[in-house]
């Protein structure tokens, strides 16, 4: 079984990294952007948007989001990152 050479050059490995680290960041601004949205409804009228949770709940909601969120950026920045490998370095699209 042989591997073609560029699967584990340091080029693509870096490239990959770096749209995981993009993906990163996306999910936190995403983070970010719906927290600071909500949480200025709680503010605003706790009683009408907090679907009968209290702030320890809401708490807990923020940690379990931000995993998950970032878990799917990264998750999702590395299949990008491989995507646009493949069809950038591969298949050189319209060359």
């Amino acid at each position: 079984m042989s591997f073609a050479r560029s699967s584990f050059s340091p080029k693509k490995i870096l490239y990959i990294i770096s749209f995981s680290f993009l993906g990163a960041l996306i999910g936190l601004l995403l983070h970010a952007i719906v927290e600071i949205w909500y949480i200025g409804l709680l503010i605003r009228d706790f009683s009408t948007y907090s679907s009968g949770l209290t702030w320890n709940q809401w708490y807990t909601i923020h940690h379990v989001g931000t995993v998950v969120l970032e878990g799917v950026g990264i998750f999702a920045g590395y299949l990008q990152g491989k995507y646009w490998w493949r069809r950038i370095y591969i298949t050189k699209v319209n060359s």
